[in-house]
């Protein structure tokens, strides 16, 4: 039986040795490279197209396809993300063939895969914000919208006014990139919010720590990118309709957005989005806040083409807003404001109105933006960005001029002007040795500010140049950044003393860097670790205020003699993560020499404009750390727990104290179930969660008017999900309440804490109509 099976394996294999052609011994071999990067790309495929035969390429790009037969063939090189490529051949032996891939869109059936190209330093923490968690905070402002990352939180002037604070600094030390462009309006300003529409962006992404080489000068505690959508190339017309509306202030929100491309203009796209906002008075737990109504209009448009390697894009955006401060935070007389503070209830009390009267801040600003990109062949890659901003900020007092026919005319007690030219040229070069890829860019920046009324601040011009270089080393297990940045600024300030006028010529120059490495462990386990300096020169307000910012209802007086912040910051997490749990652990430790600081002063001041607590710019050495701790749990099916520690430390090392106006610590933590289907709903969840902020205890003794309020817990509950109407349209609701218990609380970064309570209950409701998709 054995003789018989082995004779028919050698007939079988006799049969099969005939039937192979000895002349089919070509092959044809390559490498498949990124166009951009000229970095390899794994696992892209290679296919003979007509023939079942295809390999895929490895961990090097590489590929090769044997025993082919002499003849024509075309090839097929192709991979997720990136356009697929075809290439005919004439084989006669073995041939060499490598393919260089462009990145593009692509489409499937339910799922957008979108190939994103972030400037982020990837040795710093970045955290993003998209999908549900930004649909949960639509209506919101940006800085409202960011607050629930861990290490993040506001500044608030009131409860219509907030800016973003990361690892306890704002304002200037925070860089806002606004589609790519750096925001600039009067950011200077604790009471200037950033004139920017959420409803813009489809995702918004916090970079933590310094960050001074890629964005330049003041990205002192991080950058904020808000991003929107790629545009539609070559799509049909697709679209989505906002609606939101909250209980508190009785708001209503409503934002669209219309884009696609042009049937027989092939590359291009286009997209047009408009938001209207309205709300009324906010009411704490026990009272309403006179005149803290918002009324906000705002549009943008955007257009670009794509042809091979070659971009455009073309972007226009006007911000609106027109901002009510709470009258009750403009006194009359000291007497009355220590009252005020004793009794810890306003003056002033009303009921609900949409009504927006004196004092408010009627602002608008304008973007607009052009950039131009083209990839060369052999993996070199120019970008081109112009941009203008126009920001015009009015501000109108609670009194009006005495005289009657003035006062009829109702004009701002202050107005600014506030222009900004942006230029920025980058090159990233082709990859060196298929491992090192970097970029070197040349940044520009002019600016001019007029201001009208009653004295605050000078006009002044300035002027910024940069220059960058960043490389970056890659393997399968490190990656490896540094970069160097020069920066030179000068400012002229033009004031009018003793009716005679006075100009002002400052410089400010200097060197930032950064070092920092990524170690991937494994597929579950990842550090990383950046050691940065960067710097930010004192802005005009700074040098020179000297008067009463009315939205904060605050006297602020600067010191030209300020020279500029530089800090040396050092943070670094590990991050461990599989399909049920994730957990980040980081910390940070920045150093800031001739840290610029709002010092309040032993008394208030009194004015013809009232009453108002007394603060001057001062300078001191300060150190900043801390700690940030994520967690995501899926304890048990369908079952997540999620929870967000921020520990924050600060030190005037100068004066061995400590400093005001910083964040206390804050714990939050949420409880989630999922539910995978329920009829024709999909992504169903309840979740109910807690916010604790503790109690400010580390600050001067009697540094300030009123001590750091005590600590509070708000509790909050949020459920939503999905429906699919057809095939091209979907609704998504959410419905959440926040401070559930209506707690009454005051939080320490309210710069109005002196004279009211903070928000009290807020329910909200919140619709999107996809339709297109």
């Amino acid at each position: 039986m054995i003789r018989i099976i082995l004779s028919l394996l050698f007939l079988a294999s006799s049969l099969v040795s005939f039937g192979q052609n000895p002349a089919c011994t070509c092959f044809v071999k390559g490498v498949v490279l990124d166009q951009h990067t000229n970095l390899p790309i794994v696992g892209a495929t290679i296919l003979i197209v007509g023939q079942n035969n295809g390999v895929f390429t490895d961990d090097q790009g590489r590929y090769q396809i044997s025993n082919l037969c002499p003849g024509a063939y075309e090839l097929e090189c192709r991979i997720v993300g990136y356009n697929s490529f075809k290439q005919k051949l004439d084989l006669t032996a073995g041939h060499e063939e490598n393919f260089n891939l462009q990145e593009n869109e692509v489409h499937l059936k339910d799922v957008e895969i979108t190939a994103h190209r972030t400037d982020a330093p990837s040795s710093q923490p970045l955290t993003v914000l998209s999908g549900n968690d930004l649909f949960q905070t639509r209506g919101q402002s940006l800085a409202e919208s960011l607050k629930g990352l861990s290490g993040v939180t506001t500044l608030q002037t009131g409860s219509s006014i907030s800016k973003p604070v990361i690892h306890g600094m704002h304002s200037n030390r925070v860089l806002i990139m606004n589609n790519g462009v750096r925001q600039e309006g009067q950011q200077w300003g604790s009471e200037h919010a950033p004139e920017i529409d959420p409803f813009l962006a489809t995702q918004i992404s916090v970079v933590k720590g310094a960050a001074g080489v890629r964005y330049g000068s003041d990205a002192i505690g991080g950058v904020i990118l808000v991003e929107p959508e790629e545009l539609p190339f070559n799509k049909p017309l697709s679209g989505e309709l906002n609606l939101v509306g909250l209980s508190n202030g009785r708001q209503g929100v409503t934002s669209g957005t219309v884009e696609g491309g042009i049937r027989n203009f092939e590359g291009f796209g286009w997209r047009a989005q408009g938001t209207i906002k309205r709300s009324g008075n906010i009411r704490t737990p026990n009272y309403f806040l006179d005149n803290t109504g918002i009324s906000e209009k705002n549009f943008s448009l955007a257009a670009g083409y794509r042809k091979k390697g070659f971009g455009i894009d073309v972007f226009y955006s006007l911000f609106d807003t027109n901002i009510g401060i709470f009258s009750g935070s403009h006194i009359g007389s000291v007497t009355d404001l220590l009252n005020v503070i004793k009794n810890g209830e306003p003056f002033v009390k009303s009921g609900f109105s949409y009504a927006i009267g004196r004092p408010y801040q009627d602002v608008t600003h304008q973007l607009f933006k052009a950039e131009a990109h083209y990839h060369l062949k052999d993996g070199n890659r120019f970008q081109w960005t112009l941009a203008r901003q126009i920001n015009d900020r009015a501000e109108f007092d609670l009194h009006r001029p005495r005289n009657d026919s003035i006062a009829a005319l109702n004009h701002p007690e202050l107005s600014f002007k506030l222009t900004t030219l942006t230029n920025d040229v980058i090159w990233d070069h082709k990859a060196i040795a298929k491992k090192v890829a970097g970029q070197v860019g040349l940044s520009t920046l002019y600016q001019y500010n007029l201001m009208s009324g009653r004295p605050l601040i000078p006009n002044f011009n300035q002027f910024n140049i940069g220059l960058f270089w960043i490389e970056r080393y890659v393997t399968s297990k490190w990656e490896l950044e540094a970069g160097i940045r020069y920066d030179y600024r000068t400012l002229k300030t033009h004031r009018i003393v003793s009716q005679e006028k006075v100009s002002n010529n400052f410089t400010f120059s200097n060197f930032s860097g950064t070092l920092g490495a990524t170690r991937t462990f494994s597929s579950h386990f990842s550090a990383r670790l950046n050691i940065g300096t960067a710097w930010r020169a004192p802005n005009v307000s700074e040098l020179y205020s000297d008067g009463v910012h009315h939205g904060a209802a605050a006297y602020e007086k600067g010191d030209a003699t300020l020279q500029p912040e530089k800090a040396t910051n050092t943070i670094g997490s590990i991050k461990y993560s599989n399909t049920k749990l994730s957990v980040e652990l980081g910390g940070y430790y920045n150093y800031i020499s001739d840290y610029i600081y709002l010092k309040p002063q032993p008394e208030p001041i009194l004015t013809i404009r009232g009453a108002f607590p007394y603060f001057k710019y001062t300078q001191t050495d300060a150190v900043f750390k801390g700690i940030d701790l994520n967690v995501l749990w899926e304890f048990a099916r369908n079952l997540t727990w999620t929870s967000k520690l921020s520990y924050l430390r600060v030190y005037d090392t100068r004066n061995d104290n400590y400093l005001v106006m910083i964040p206390p610590n804050r714990w939050d933590n949420q409880l989630k179930y999922e539910l995978p289907e329920l009829g024709k709903w999909k992504k169903v969840y309840f979740s109910a969660g807690n916010l604790s902020v503790a109690r400010q205890k580390r600050v001067p003794d009697n540094s300030d008017f009123l001590p750091p309020p005590a600590a509070y817990s708000l509790w909050n509950l949020q459920a939503g999900g999905t429906i699919k109407i057809s095939e091209k349209n979907q609704l998504e609701v959410g419905v959440s309440v926040q401070n559930l218990f209506n707690t009454v609380y005051r939080d320490y970064m309210n710069r109005f804490r002196y004279y009211s309570d903070d928000m009290g209950r807020q329910a909200s409701l919140r619709l999107r109509w996809k339709f297109g998709a």
